[in-house]
């Protein structure tokens, strides 16, 4: 409810405010905007004490309703639900002396886990440690909460959670959306084609994803002849990634982007970078409260 107001404030005022001679005034969806959605299945967890080291794994952990066992968490885990689970790592690396403070019964790794001296140890002290899946499509979220919650042994909480996602339905729409990634000072500046992630949120919503219906690789450089023939309405963004790049007025002086009825019309919206590809938990409500601020940009 409260993400579906917030949204309803937001558009309201970029039908009042926009035009294409206004100043620009770019939607936001923010961080502490998506709540995190909890289920309450009853069930009792077979484990007291769970440091979850793997991306996106202590949000799981918390949106199935156990965030009580929860003694430790990665760094990228910044949502405000988490703020009092201490964390176990520093400059993303772990710190096997801190997990081993806490005590844990179980720890949750991913691939991406790192140091392998850090894993060693904590194998070698005879913890229980369980590797999940990384999720990088609406699809892959499935199968980490799963994961998670068939480990902690809370099935029920799982499908219930898991039910969410089946949640989001969309009707079409012909809204043609490009999403670039921009990280100014990286000199990083790119469009999202098929496999970007962003696609399968923008399929979701009901949307055409320009970049994936015409170019090959999940990451594409911008390429201003071919942005222009792409024509997308509106631009999607994430936060951090504009604001590299000198905001939305920094943003239209790229080669070519001006020239598109997004770029033209300032129509872009942005979702916050810890958000936008997370896909976890908070993925279908962020979702929902994506589509009707794009569609809302289109009529600008």
């Amino acid at each position: 409810m409260r993400s579906r107001a917030i949204g309803a404030v937001v558009v309201g005022a970029l039908l009042l405010s926009f035009s294409p001679t206004a100043q620009a005034v770019v939607s936001d969806i923010t961080a502490q905007q998506v709540s995190l959605p909890i289920v309450h299945s009853g069930e009792v967890p077979r484990y007291k004490r769970v440091v979850a080291l793997a991306n996106g794994s202590a949000e799981i952990v918390a949106a199935l309703g156990y965030k009580n066992i929860l003694a430790g968490r990665d760094i990228a885990s910044t949502m405000p639900e988490l703020k009092n689970i201490p964390i176990v790592e520093s400059a993303m690396q772990v710190s096997a002396e801190a997990v081993l403070s806490q005590r844990p019964d179980l720890v949750f790794i991913d691939s991406n886990t790192a140091p392998v001296t850090a894993i060693a140890t904590l194998k070698n002290a005879k913890i229980q440690m369980v590797s999940v899946p990384g999720a990088f499509t609406l699809a892959d979220i499935y199968a980490k909460e799963e994961a998670i919650a068939k480990t902690l042994g809370v099935p029920k909480a799982g499908k219930a959670l898991e039910s969410q996602v089946s949640s989001l339905k969309a009707p079409k729409s012909a809204i043609k959306v490009a999403f670039l990634y921009m990280r100014g000072t990286a000199s990083i500046y790119l469009i999202g084609g098929p496999g970007s992630g962003a696609d399968s949120i923008l399929l979701a919503d009901g949307f055409i994803d320009v970049g994936a219906a015409n170019l090959k690789n999940p990451f594409n450089a911008l390429n201003a002849e071919e942005l222009i023939k792409l024509k997308p309405d509106v631009l999607l963004l994430m936060t951090k990634g504009l604001a590299s790049v000198g905001g939305i007025k920094g943003l239209v002086q790229f080669p070519g982007i001006a020239q598109t009825p997004a770029g033209k019309y300032r129509r872009v919206v942005t979702v916050d970078d810890s958000l936008l590809l997370s896909f976890g938990p908070r993925t279908i409500p962020m979702a929902k409260a994506l589509r009707p601020l794009l569609i809302a940009a289109a009529k600008l």
